[in-house]
């Protein structure tokens, strides 16, 4: 089974590679309140399709880049349709 993150597309400027924040919640250790922490991933966009704002699930693949190991799965919700 491969990795597979939900995340929003922050940047699409380069060419067929998409720039994906995946927040996470966790919980502190000590203090006991969740933490809200995110990651950018550069993923692999092969038809260009995804635009700002939509959520999409990422999956991993081979390495593509020195950056690039994740590649556009699936869109979950378009942009147009996250704020309805």
């Amino acid at each position: 089974m491969r990795q597979n993150f939900i995340g929003m597309v922050v940047s699409n400027a380069m060419q067929k590679t998409i720039k994906v924040k995946v927040t996470r919640e966790k919980v502190h250790p000590i203090v006991l309140k969740t933490m809200k922490t995110y990651k950018n991933y550069l993923v692999h966009d092969e038809k260009e399709v995804c635009k700002l704002g939509d959520v999409v699930r990422i999956e991993a693949c081979r390495p593509l880049s020195k950056h690039k190991h994740f590649a556009v799965a699936e869109i979950i919700r378009d942009s147009k349709n996250a704020s309805a």
